[in-house]
């Protein structure tokens, strides 16, 4: 038989990988994993998302196109990019946007060192283990609101136990306004988001310690490798997916902060610690501008997914490399 004939009567009845696939529109349906059933089934995860997340997104966006105001005397019109004019010329919205990528970097590395420590000791088989990680994921459990009253009264002046501890020590006077100091509201509110966001972020890498192959360690230990070097030739390498994710999560979700810096210093003293969500929040809720508001968010989203994308790239290039 000729192999043209061989090819042929294989393409006709043959079951092997290279067999096309089915031709009738419902077989194709079901290989996609279009069939009714399954749409049927995706509908009540689908529709929240589409109705709490995609609509208000679309909407914000046509938002920042108007001239949307309080009030219902006042008829919103699209004004093209007047918003997006006034803004690049606002000097208060670029200060708490630089400030908002200062609070981000400072929160987002501090958690992730700390939390790589934590992960590592709670990665040790240690006495008492379990309870220490549950200890650790406390500060997770907690709403936003309940943390910043929480560390509103850590911090407080005159009662405050930070203040009374350091003045035990001789370290100071015991009056500090860590909240009111235009120089020190900022660290202390940064201290308050790291310690707020660390049990995730101490979770996801547990989790990826977890899956570093034991056999790999007993291995370089009998090599000779000490801990460091075990930890830059063995978990280094197999943990680098894991923090590459968590590390660009945690920078969108601390760029977004919000609930928190509201409770602590609500943007105070002098917009010191207004993030770009303190701001957008008041330009919509305290004066009315919500088309003006909306142009903010979407300079914001616009510029956070350029960083992102530039960082992803280049953490992606380093790993082919």
């Amino acid at each position: 038989m000729s192999a043209g004939a061989t090819l042929r009567l294989r393409r006709g009845t043959g079951r092997g990988a290279g067999t096309p696939p089915p031709r009738s529109t419902a077989a194709r349906r079901k290989v996609l994993g279009l069939d009714k059933d399954g749409w049927f089934l995706l509908l009540p995860a689908l529709i929240p998302v589409l109705v709490l997340s995609v609509g208000p997104l679309l909407y914000g966006i046509a938002l920042a196109f108007t001239d949307a105001q309080s009030g219902v005397t006042h008829a919103t019109s699209f004004n093209g990019i007047a918003n997006f004019k006034d803004l690049r010329l606002d000097s208060l919205f670029w200060q708490s946007f630089r400030i908002g990528l200062l609070w981000a970097v400072c929160v987002t590395v501090l958690q992730f060192l700390m939390s790589l420590g934590l992960a590592l000791l709670l990665n040790q088989n240690l006495r008492l283990r379990w309870l220490a990680r549950t200890l650790a994921l406390v500060p997770w459990a907690m709403p936003e609101v309940v943390v910043g009253i929480m560390w509103r009264l850590v911090y407080n002046p005159d009662a405050g136990i930070l203040n009374n501890t350091l003045h035990h020590l001789h370290l100071t006077d015991g009056t500090t306004d860590w909240l009111s100091s235009l120089s020190l509201a900022l660290p202390a509110v940064i201290v308050v988001g790291v310690w707020a966001g660390m049990p995730q972020t101490t979770v996801v890498l547990l989790a990826g310690l977890q899956n570093v192959p034991l056999e790999l360690h007993e291995a370089a230990s009998l090599d000779g490798a000490g801990l460091w070097r075990r930890f830059t030739t063995v978990t280094w390498p197999t943990l680098k997916p894991v923090v590459l994710s968590i590390t660009a999560l945690n920078f969108i979700w601390n760029f977004n902060s919000f609930g928190l810096v509201y409770v602590l210093t609500s943007g105070g003293p002098g917009g010191k610690t207004e993030l770009p969500m303190l701001f957008a929040y008041d330009e919509a809720f305290r004066y009315g501008q919500f088309g003006y508001a909306a142009a903010m968010g979407l300079v914001m989203v616009a510029v956070i997914a350029v960083l992102l994308a530039v960082f992803l790239r280049n953490r992606l290039k380093e790993d082919e490399s």
